[in-house]
């Protein structure tokens, strides 16, 4: 899959042409999640309604990243928790309404448990730790994935920081914990048979808002753009359902080296993308 880190979208740069409707639209549904939202300051060459809505990242490459040091595995998994905290604060000044981050596969639980106890202690500690930070810049969280099974501090500090959050009015960060898609199609399969079931529902009726409401992203929109790091070519069973359509960006960088200049770069490679939707180009497409 290329990667065209170093192209631009020049053609489509708001400096040299007037904003159009879509663009001022996209500029006022940011400004209504995040009135401090200035992607034209971020990104001056791509334009406000070629920016995602919904970006999610299969953060890949964090034990890789500590071996070639010579660090243990969690040595890179607590700079890939830096990461993080640059790509939301970006996300954020650009404008996005979510942003979904893979931050542990219900797989996962076969990694050697002395990793598995590191990783789930790291997750309190930046729950805890960004608790306050979250609320200050208006983020709330939402956690998709499995609870069953998770250690009873990591759900207590999950619930204690959605339930801080959840009044909150600007975009939405999205932490998959314990996560498998497949499992969350059963889950809201299951769902809605049981609704079925009680006589709540009729089977013809189900169609795909209905199932798309059973799913833990319900309400977000679809994620416009998947970026995985560590030049893996595959979902991991991620957002199956959710990625459909979604335009799907893979680089080398290991994800604790994916910074401010490289999230630019895959938002500048979905912004030349024409989308088709199974139909002709959606939106502009590079000259």
């Amino acid at each position: 899959m290329p990667n065209h880190a170093a192209e631009t979208v020049e053609s489509h740069s708001p400096s040299v042409a007037l904003l159009d409707d879509a663009d001022r639209a996209a500029l006022e549904r940011m400004r209504r999640l995040n009135p401090r939202a200035n992607p034209q300051e971020r990104l001056p060459d791509v334009r406000p309604s070629r920016i995602p809505r919904h970006v999610a990242i299969i953060m890949d490459g964090n034990g890789r990243w500590a071996e070639q040091r010579g660090f243990p595995r969690i040595f890179g998994h607590r700079n890939g928790a830096a990461a993080v905290r640059e790509i939301i604060a970006e996300s954020g000044r650009l404008g996005l309404e979510a942003l979904t981050l893979f931050s542990f596969s219900s797989e996962n639980w076969k990694r050697p448990s002395d990793e598995i106890e590191a990783l789930m202690r790291l997750c309190v500690m930046y729950l805890e730790g960004e608790r306050d930070a979250l609320i200050r810049e208006n983020l709330r969280l939402r956690v998709i994935g499995r609870r069953e099974g998770l250690p009873d501090d990591v759900v207590r500090a999950i619930e204690a920081v959605e339930g801080a959050t959840a009044r909150l009015t600007g975009p939405t960060l999205c932490l998959a914990i314990n996560y498998g898609s497949r499992a969350e199609i059963i889950d809201a399969t299951r769902a809605l048979a049981r609704r079925v079931g009680s006589g709540e529902l009729d089977p013809g009726d189900i169609d795909e808002a209905a199932f798309e409401a059973e799913l833990g992203t319900a309400g977000l929109p679809e994620p416009d753009l998947l970026i995985r790091t560590a030049g893996e070519l595959r979902l991991s069973n991620f957002l199956l359902w959710q990625l459909s359509y979604a335009e799907i960006y893979v680089t080398d960088v290991y994800w604790p080296d994916f910074d401010t200049a490289q999230f630019h770069a895959a938002i500048r490679e979905y912004a030349r993308r024409g989308r088709r939707f199974g139909g002709l180009a959606h939106g502009p497409a590079p000259d």
